[in-house]
């Protein structure tokens, strides 16, 4: 389960904008999670509850936005998103697509005071 190690990174990171900021606490948490990331929303939520205590996001909310998967058709140019995992286009079917998002998670924003 790598999501302990995401949230560490990911308490880390917020830890070190807070401070660049001169804030003393996280109110809230935004990411961005594409589907094909790897992570499980549910066990990052519980990762993020369980290791907050203690840290300056202590009491911040957490936002995950998941991120469909945004395609690009060599074939035909057409750019899509899909929710399932499937990799070719919507439009022509052709196998030759390109990634271009939800591979991904991303720190979006940070609330803080």
């Amino acid at each position: 389960m790598h999501e302990y190690s995401v949230v560490q990174a990911l308490l880390n990171q917020c830890e070190e904008v807070a401070a660049q900021n001169d804030a003393t606490k996280v109110t809230k948490v935004i990411t961005k999670i594409g589907v094909m990331s790897g992570i499980e929303t549910h066990l990052l939520q519980t990762a993020f509850d369980t290791f907050k205590e203690g840290t300056i996001c202590a009491e911040a909310e957490f936002i995950q936005n998941v991120q469909k998967l945004k395609l690009e058709c060599k074939e035909c140019g057409n750019v899509f998103e899909v929710d399932e995992v499937r990799y070719f286009c919507v439009k022509c079917e052709s196998l030759r697509v390109k990634v271009l998002d939800g591979e991904d998670m991303y720190l979006m924003s940070l609330e803080m005071n």
